[in-house]
């Protein structure tokens, strides 16, 4: 029977509970356990499809077409296994779940509570995943933050599991805050010792707290929380705050958490974790031997976890190139052909990001004839891609009121159009083109040369698609339509043969880069950055000497 463990947050949100369950569970694995990773969202929504970025971050997509909290993205990257729909579960869906059930009578007519009807719900999702025997270990990560009214429903059900699976099966991880006044040049525990005693108070006692803070922990302070916490000063764990989320797996390891988890779980500990291939990737991010500029063209830059995925597509990239990829966020709102020069002209690279609507939609649209024209390195993505091929339409081919029939449903020239299968939904939720999707590449091409085959995978999460009634034209005008869905016939890769790099992808690469294994596109986009980087500093060095 596979073991549980949770981690709960407490004090303030945004602590890092998906890093250190991520964290945890990389270490276990590098000793050799088969762990998954779950999240549980107090919030109402089904899932987080519908939701704004500003509001929850990025909508992550997994293999099976689930979309999920951005947190997934976080497991996936750290442990290179996919994730699937039974990863991430709603207090929306649990309600939903019980809700159908009653409809359909299978209550027998009992009045439906939150305790016992939702409470099991939640109990069943939290042990699915540890039940078909894939997994030793099954880490349930808890959203939100000890007292918000929410959680309650999910505080309880640990409650129950702690009482029904016994002491060595469960396991209750607890993050806290550690504040460091300033003015007092003190570290407070007091936060801490309250947000435990509501835990408590719940019924669900922590085993192991680990605290978050800015400045370490003394031995005497570790202690302190020990004794006020009622747990041992082994459970007590620093977690210091680092330059890179990727160094908290070896942060954890040196706080003995694995070996705390271990011991308490009636498990091994013999064996080290082998971090040999994490420990390059790290030293190759730390130490890099060029760096690259690139522009993130998108509408929702103000926040930084609405391209979480992209940004940690970078990061991989970049460490396998031994370059330090530098992001600079462009709001597209804010470019125009009056200005695009001057915001675009230090770049070595222009990615336009995915997204929904119009606004925003021209800034793109000109930023990509800037890189085009230009032999700027382009790569877009989604939305990224479709923009792609209306610039082009408008510029090359002739068709100035050329656009998506998302933006301009009216265009003579609808180059993007919406899925014939999309046009008779009305529903917003998981209805898009989700998940994983074969593409076909023609060989000989940018793409296949990116990816070293002629058939690939990837994810997708989309509405519109390339108006396959335009392919001749659009080839005969230089386009390449370099990779299909060899089912429907889906235009997925766009490219121009001519340019350095340009390259737009109708899916998402971004959603399967990991550590171990960096998504192809982005390696090569970095790559492509790094040669024009080069090449306008040999000139200018070059222009230099002249003068």
């Amino acid at each position: 029977m596979a073991k549980y463990i949770f981690v709960t947050g407490g004090v303030t949100s945004s602590l890092g509970k998906g890093i250190i369950a991520a964290s945890l569970a990389k270490l276990l694995q590098a000793r050799g356990f088969r762990v998954t990773i779950q999240k549980f969202d107090p919030y109402i929504n089904v899932d987080p499809g519908t939701l704004n970025p500003y509001e929850h971050g990025e909508c992550y997509v997994t293999e099976d077409g689930a979309e999920t909290d951005l947190d997934l993205g976080h497991y996936e990257r750290f442990l290179n296994t996919p994730t699937s729909q039974a990863n991430n579960v709603t207090t929306g869906r649990i309600y939903q779940t019980v809700i159908n059930k009653e409809r359909e009578g299978a209550y027998l007519g009992k009045t439906v509570q939150v305790i016992p009807h939702i409470t099991d719900e939640i109990k069943r999702r939290i042990l699915l995943l540890g039940k078909d025997g894939k997994f030793d270990i099954v880490i349930t990560e808890l959203g939100g933050t000890v007292g918000d009214i929410e959680s309650l429903p999910y505080i309880e059900a640990v409650r129950q599991l702690q009482w029904e699976l016994g002491e060595e099966d469960c396991l209750v991880v607890h993050l806290t805050l550690i504040p460091y006044l300033r003015a007092a040049k003190e570290l407070k525990t007091k936060p801490t010792q309250h947000s435990v005693r509501l835990l408590s108070e719940y019924g669900v006692h922590p085993d192991i707290i680990v605290c978050r803070t800015e400045e370490p922990l003394y031995r005497d302070l570790k202690k302190k929380i020990a004794l006020f916490c009622n747990v041992q000063v082994d459970a007590v764990i620093e977690a210091n705050d680092v330059p890179t989320i990727y160094e908290v797996p070896l942060e954890m390891m040196r706080e003995k958490l694995d070996v705390s988890v271990l011991k308490r779980l009636g498990l091994p500990v013999e064996k080290e974790p082998e971090l040999t291939k994490w420990r390059e990737f790290l030293d190759k991010l730390k130490y890099p031997k060029s760096k690259v500029t690139i522009g993130l063209i998108g509408k929702y830059v103000e926040l930084q976890d609405a391209y979480k995925s992209i940004l940690e597509s970078f990061i991989h990239a970049g460490s396998l190139n031994e370059c330090k990829v530098v992001v600079q966020n462009i709001h597209s709102e804010h470019l125009t052909p009056e200005n695009v020069c001057e915001k675009l002209k230090n770049l070595d690279g222009l990615l336009v990001a995915p997204g929904f609507g119009h606004r925003g939609i021209e800034g793109k649209i000109t930023a990509i004839q800037y890189a085009r024209e230009n032999q700027l390195p382009f790569f877009g993505i989604c939305l990224g891609m479709q923009m792609s091929v209306v610039e082009y339409a408008r510029n090359v081919l002739g068709w100035k009121d050329a656009h998506s029939v998302e933006m301009n449903p009216d265009t003579a020239h609808p180059v993007i159009n919406l899925m014939e299968e999309q046009k008779k939904v009305t529903a917003k939720g998981g209805t898009m083109r989700l998940g994983a999707y074969a593409c076909e590449i023609t060989p000989g091409t940018k793409a296949e040369e990116i990816y070293g085959s002629t058939s690939i995978s990837e994810r997708h999460r989309h509405r519109y698609e390339f108006n396959n009634d335009y392919v001749q034209q659009f080839e005969a005008a230089g386009l390449r339509l370099s990779g299909k869905n060899p089912e429907s016939g889906l235009v997925e890769i766009v490219e121009l043969s001519e340019h350095p790099f340009f390259v737009g992808v109708q899916f998402h690469p971004e959603l399967k880069s990991t550590v171990e294994n960096p998504a192809p596109i982005f390696v090569s986009f970095i790559k492509a950055a790094k040669q024009y980087a080069e090449a306008k500093n040999g000139k200018a060095k070059m222009e230099e000497k002249l003068a």
